[in-house]
């Protein structure tokens, strides 16, 4: 007696199978759903009944082994459990679900003839927070190389790297493990000691996260020589104050070890050394001098110096009244601007007067030249001559 299967597309549902010869109005069906579910979720796997008269009803696992008969459970596996046993429904959820649950669930009828379904279950593995690892230390000057990777995903997981919200360009290449797939993201960049401290990102999304994202933070860790630069606690000192120098270190590591010292002369015995702190109480002339710290790391080394120059009360008192150099410095410089304009001006006005006494001068010599020519003539009236002489 044959049996007819129809069976949808991947992930349609399925029809039921029913005999050939039974009129369609009579006859008992079954169908079932394919199931997705996420690894350690709960899949609910169901039977849908349609004229179903009493008869046996039997649900099997992948490995054909039978979950229940009927009501009654046949599988002593405690994650499966019958939810719905009706005339219409048969439900049944299966919690905690594994990849090894994958495959397909059998709903049968037994009549005359058997009827069943296949409702297939997919189990998903969304990724873990990414691992982000570096290959070596990172060094001013080098390139630093940063692997992301989701070692247990399915389907595969996609990585993606930013900085600052700017997507950077890596290598992606996968490992299929049997059922789940190992995915690495790799990038390289230079970099240099401004870039220790700034944060990467690798994301990884999954079908699985429904459009969440998981996220893991890498802070650079970026090495460079180091700095020193003393800053003392007041520019101006006099006999009997107190002064502190700070001497103000950077580097990566940070150095450990700052080392004080005064040139050509060691430092004061009453000074107290407390790490990059030099203090020195109840100042003294014999202070005065060049003082000096020193730092190192691996990657280099680097020193400061501060000359220090006590004065007597009078002269810090005197010192601290005058008018500031930069107020007297614009003063002067205005003075000389103003100095400059006059000059200008008193060029200007001589270049002037001379040009109209050249002026005069030159109309002169015409009407002279005119009167001796009147007088030589002679034939000219005396009231001519006269107008010349007077």
């Amino acid at each position: 007696m044959a049996v007819t299967n129809h069976l949808d597309s991947p992930g349609q549902k399925f029809l039921g199978i029913r005999h050939k010869r039974c009129p369609p109005a009579f006859c008992q069906e079954v169908q079932a759903e394919n199931v997705t579910v996420i690894e350690g979720g709960t899949a609910e796997i169901t039977c849908k009944l349609h004229q179903y008269d009493g008869s046996i009803v039997v649900i099997q696992n992948p490995a054909r082994q039978t979950l229940f008969f009927n009501g009654t459970r046949a599988l002593r596996d405690e994650r499966f459990q019958l939810v719905d046993f009706t005339p219409k429904l048969v439900k049944i959820h299966l919690s905690n679900a594994k990849l090894e649950d994958e495959g397909g669930y059998f709903c049968q009828l037994y009549t005359e003839d058997t009827h069943h379904q296949i409702a297939t279950l997919t189990v998903l593995v969304p990724p873990e927070n990414p691992i982000v690892e570096v290959k070596e230390q990172a060094v001013e000057g080098g390139q630093v190389e940063l692997i992301c990777s989701a070692p247990r995903t399915k389907p595969e997981a996609t990585l993606r790297w930013y900085r600052e919200r700017r997507e950077l360009k890596g290598v992606t290449s996968k490992q299929e493990n049997i059922k789940t797939f190992s995915i690495t993201n790799t990038i390289q960049f230079p970099v240099e000691r401004r870039d220790n401290g700034e944060i990467v990102t690798c994301e990884a999304s999954h079908a699985a996260l429904k459009g969440q994202k998981k996220q893991t933070q890498y802070v650079l860790d970026v090495q460079f020589s180091p700095t020193a630069r003393i800053q003392p606690s007041q520019s101006l000192v006099r006999e009997g104050d107190m002064l502190t120098m700070k001497c103000e270190v950077t580097g990566n590591p940070r150095p450990n070890e700052i080392i004080w010292s005064r040139l050509n002369d060691s430092l004061p015995e009453r000074s107290q050394v407390q790490g990059d702190l030099l203090t020195i109480p109840s100042l003294s002339l014999q202070d005065n001098g060049t003082y000096s710290c020193q730092v190192s790391n691996k990657h280099g080394r680097s020193s400061d110096q501060y000359v220090l120059v006590v004065y007597d009360p009078g002269a810090i008192i005197e010192a601290q009244t005058q008018v500031p150099y930069a107020i007297i410095g614009g003063i002067l410089a205005l003075l000389v601007f103003l100095v400059i304009c006059v000059l200008i001006v008193m060029v200007w006005c001589s270049v002037r007067q001379k040009g109209s006494y050249l002026t005069h001068e030159a109309s002169g010599l015409d009407e002279h030249g005119e009167a001796r020519e009147a007088f030589l003539n002679g034939g000219e009236n005396h009231k001519r001559k006269e107008e010349f002489f007077i």
